[in-house]
């Protein structure tokens, strides 16, 4: 699979889908750009690479090494907009990279995957 190259958006990817790609043998990599504080509420029940965005000074440099090798990533915030738009971003650096953007965020996981995770 890979983006829509014109509009330079990130494919949009269900709760439920992310939770079948999860069990296969290459699941993508999860980007989580939420705060600390909204994990320590709400964290995902995957391993995430977390990537606040009011950090963004302090891995920015780092993002390419953090991403190397990565066929497909999956980026996920709390309603599915922040995750949007770097997901957005980060197809404008380089649109060939294969991004999936988690929609409604961890709050759809909750009400449609997993109840245990809660709601904030």
């Amino acid at each position: 699979m890979s983006n829509d190259i014109e509009t330079g958006a990130p494919k949009p990817l269900t709760a439920t889908d992310l939770h079948h790609w999860l069990q296969e043998a290459s699941p993508p990599l999860l980007v989580d750009v939420r705060e600390h504080s909204e994990l320590a509420i709400a964290p995902f029940p995957s391993p995430v690479l977390h990537l606040p965005l009011s950090e963004s000074e302090q891995w920015m440099a780092e993002l390419e090494t953090k991403l190397a090798g990565v066929e497909a990533l999956v980026v996920i915030c709390h309603a599915g907009v922040r995750s949007w738009h770097f997901g957005c971003w980060l197809l404008s650096r380089d649109p060939h990279r294969s991004v999936w953007n988690l929609s409604g965020g961890i709050d759809a996981w909750s009400v449609t995957v997993d109840p245990r995770v809660p709601r904030y």
